[in-house]
């Protein structure tokens, strides 16, 4: 049995296990009957702020950095016919060639993939980017379809001077149904503004993300994008509806289907989920909204050993069962760098450290029946010693103060320098060795340590769907240590049959490891695809596909 201080610590006022009732935090511990919308803790760099922190000389341009990625020839150079062209379609406003404008455009928030494109085009119409699409197609103009620029792969900006086609004039709601909460919008409104309209009544979007305040439903769509409510409401290819996408040809190929069922003919939508812009680019998205949960409750759980959050989460799928809505771990490494670096580091309500921590998020629509599932989900964790200390919030601060320590992670580990970030799909029963052989590897090249080019190696992301986040926090990017971490990180995952990608995509990054990933037979067919649907291949080129040999 846990110290009474531990037990109580995680009790609070709430009755969870008899007489352990020792309060430490003020009115902790019950959570909000109230439904709740979670709020970032932290906001990605606007595109103003791109510029301003970090000059143009700090990101060396892509195509220096991937110097194995050659421009196409055959793809035409911009030209004032050109320009001519794209002013008939599109008001003065939609269009810039300015290179302060363009750098926001051509450098990712990361500040680690910068293009060279000369032409922002910001249509506000399916109509305008099938007339543009059409005319660069048959002209042989290549294009990057971009979002919010939230990417972690390179994947929305260019590699050279292909024209940037942003979405971010398409952002209207067309038309929200509130019988069977099908929501149909344009590809370019933000993901935090559909849920904040949903909110009101009384719906909720299927995704969460740290980025949701920049991030376009479009790009999330084009990325399949999973996030923080994946383990509760599944994935994009399974509550998307339907999609408009404009192909590289300029048809304008509307599947935006508000049904639930259609078993006519090839599922397309599911095509373009997930194909980063290679096939066509998405201007309209149909899909479906749960209800929002009347009762949501959190918690944050500290355990000593990896094997004891997979303990915890093997229970909660027992116990908690239809109102579980969200399982994260984090290590020691990852809270500590939110401590040194963010405010959110204040948020901490456990006395002590632990190796690990486990936040834990049910939703439901009964408050009295959520809160005794959780009591004895927590009361059996404390009986069995799989936890050593948590707390529960009662309140909407308590319940935005856990969540954005997990949720700052990413920023905290930023805040270092450059990061080696890495977003893998790996059996849970391995999840965390990961991390450990990686931090063994960097310690043994000798490239870790306070003097050295990497501060720390963390890792958290969500049990749930066996998704783990690798970032490796460092002072500078450095060949020496991406050399000790590439191959290894994708060879490791291949042999323990993951995913070198999870839900960031490939991008630019990641797409000469796809064979880690996919057969020579799959990457063939993926290629066939794309020459059918992109003949000129003017559609995000150097991306998502491995260059072929020649």
């Amino acid at each position: 049995m846990l110290p009474l201080a531990a037990a109580a610590r995680l009790q609070g006022q709430a009755r969870l296990a008899g007489s352990r009732v020792a309060q430490r935090i003020p009115s902790a511990l019950r959570v909000a009957s109230a439904p709740m919308a979670r709020t970032r803790a932290f906001s990605l760099f606007p595109k103003a702020a791109y510029a301003s922190s970090a000059s143009s000389e700090k990101v060396p341009l892509s195509s220096e950095r991937y110097t194995y990625l050659k421009r196409d020839p055959s793809f035409k150079k911009l030209s004032q016919e050109d320009i001519d062209f794209f002013n008939s379609v599109l008001p003065p406003s939609a269009i810039s060639q300015d290179e302060g404008d363009l750098e926001a455009y051509n450098v990712d928030w990361m500040q680690k993939f910068r293009g060279q494109s000369k032409l922002l085009l910001k249509p506000s119409s399916t109509e305008q980017v099938s007339k543009i699409l059409k005319y660069c197609n048959d002209h042989k103009l290549a294009v990057v379809p971009q979002g919010g620029n939230t990417g972690l792969v390179g994947g929305g900006v260019p590699v050279f001077d292909e024209i940037i086609l942003s979405t971010a004039n398409m952002n209207s709601v067309r038309s929200f149904d509130e019988v069977s909460g099908a929501l149909v919008c344009d590809a370019g409104c933000i993901l935090e503004v559909l849920d904040n309209y949903l909110a009101e009544r009384g719906y909720i979007m299927p995704l969460d993300l740290g980025a949701k305040g920049s991030c376009h439903i479009g790009g999330n769509v084009a990325t399949n994008a999973g996030g923080l409510r994946l383990l509760r409401y599944g994935s994009l290819h399974g509550t998307v509806l339907g999609l408009e996408v404009v192909m590289a040809d300029g048809t304008i190929l509307d599947n935006l289907s508000t049904l639930r069922k259609d078993n006519t003919g090839y599922d397309l939508k599911q095509l373009f989920i997930g194909s980063e812009g290679t096939l066509g680019i998405v201007t309209g998205v149909s899909i479906m909204a749960p209800k929002r949960s009347k009762a949501v409750n959190v918690a944050l759980l500290g355990v000593s050993s990896f094997e004891q959050v997979q303990a915890a989460y093997k229970r909660s799928r027992d116990e908690l069962s239809e109102i579980l809505s969200a399982f994260e771990f984090f290590d020691e490494a990852s809270i500590n760098l939110v401590k040194k670096h963010l405010v959110a580091g204040n948020n901490d309500p456990l006395e002590s450290s632990h190796p690990f921590y486990v936040l834990i998020e049910t939703s439901g629509s009964n408050k009295d029946h959520d809160d005794e599932k959780l009591t004895q989900y927590l009361e059996g964790l404390l009986t069995d010693e799989i936890v050593q200390d948590g707390v529960v919030a009662q309140d909407t601060t308590q319940f935005k103060n856990l969540w954005s320590i997990r949720e700052g992670i990413p920023e905290a580990c930023s805040k270092t320098g450059p990061v080696y970030k890495y977003d893998l799909s790996i059996p849970v029963p391995v999840f965390y060795d990961m991390v450990e052989d990686m931090r063994a590897r960097l310690n043994e090249a000798g490239v870790i340590g306070e003097d050295k080019d990497v501060e720390a190696v963390v890792g958290f992301g969500h049990i749930g769907d066996g998704n783990l986040h690798l970032n490796i926090a460092s002072k500078r990017y450095s060949d020496e240590v991406a050399k000790v971490i590439e191959p290894y990180v994708y060879e490791w995952t291949a042999k323990h049959a993951g995913s070198i990608s999870s839900e960031h995509g490939l991008g630019v990054f990641k797409s000469p490891y796809l064979h880690y990933s996919k057969s020579s037979t799959m990457i063939d067919m993926m290629r066939r695809i794309k020459k059918m649907m992109d003949p000129q291949g003017i559609m995000n080129p150097y991306k998502y596909l491995p260059e072929e040999k020649k």
